[in-house]
């Protein structure tokens, strides 16, 4: 096995396009487990936190560009970022313990694939994109769009993901992110729930995201539950509507952490709830 820690992007795609497996290190926090398990034993690790700009958070457009190796801990200590996106930034802050929140990325949250990963249906509530370096150039695309299976991405031969850009928050806008674990905490979302909305003058939603995770291969866009509340108040009928939606679009698994029946159910709640917060954020 061969490390390497280049120090631009382009470097790294260069390294990345070799042949054999190769892995990248934002964090290392899911490589180095599935490493010490045998589930994964690359030929060729391709650290990228010695990449200035994978290091920085960076106002853009209104909004906040997240490089691919910014903890998630740094994005808790980001005032602005928390101001803006603070569902996001909660569900980073779930991910782990406080050492593992100094290593841990959301770039490499989304890129690990689980489906129960707690910061990918914030992060798709939230209209976030990802910019994908690869041998080809640049390109910009949904996060929702990354993963594809558990443990499998878009991701060609010598891409990687560099940024995670969150866009500007409207100026009545508020999102959320809850989800049901079997204990306090440092668990494995059993379901979690994101949403983002916005608001009118009138404190009519005019705009809606809702993303689930844990209930299907991977984390879903949920369009009728968003739908369920564009144009209401929020009110409790479009609540209940949304929670209808929310649990319909679930296609999950048994396993010893839930039932199908019981995730099903949860997603419905937690959706809910999810929305109450971000109206209440929204309502400032």
């Amino acid at each position: 096995m061969q490390f390497a820690a280049p120090d631009s992007l382009d470097k790294a795609v260069k390294l990345l396009k070799k042949l054999g497996t190769t892995r990248i290190v934002a964090g290392g926090t899911d490589l180095l487990v599935q490493m010490k398990s045998g589930f994964a034993a690359p030929d060729l690790i391709v650290d990228i936190k010695r990449i200035d700009e994978a290091r920085q958070i960076t106002e853009e457009a209104g909004g906040f560009r997240i490089g691919a190796a910014v903890s998630c801990f740094e994005m808790g200590e980001h005032a602005g970022l928390r101001k803006a996106w603070p569902g996001v930034v909660e569900a980073a802050r779930l991910i782990g313990s406080t050492q593992i929140q100094g290593r841990a990325t959301i770039a490499g949250n989304l890129c690990n694939a689980s489906p129960a990963a707690d910061s990918v249906p914030a992060l798709i509530a939230a209209g976030a994109i990802a910019t994908v370096v690869g041998p080809k150039g640049r390109r910009d695309v949904p996060v929702e769009t990354i993963a594809t299976a558990p443990g499998k991405t878009s991701l060609a031969k010598g891409e990687l993901v560099a940024s995670i850009l969150l866009p500007a928050r409207p100026a009545r806008g508020g999102d959320a992110y809850l989800r049901f674990i079997p204990r306090t905490e440092m668990d494995i979302a059993v379901v979690g729930a994101g949403v983002a909305l916005a608001l009118d003058g009138s404190g009519t939603c005019v705009k809606a995201r809702v993303a689930l995770g844990a209930v299907a291969a991977r984390a879903l866009l949920v369009d009728d539950a968003a739908k369920a509340l564009i144009g209401t108040k929020v009110d409790a009928d479009a609540l209940a509507k949304l929670a209808a939606a929310a649990s319909a679009a679930c296609k999950p698994i048994d396993d010893k952490r839930g039932t199908k029946e019981f995730r099903i159910q949860v997603a419905g709640v937690l959706a809910r709830r999810a929305a109450e917060t971000a109206l209440q954020r929204a309502r400032g």
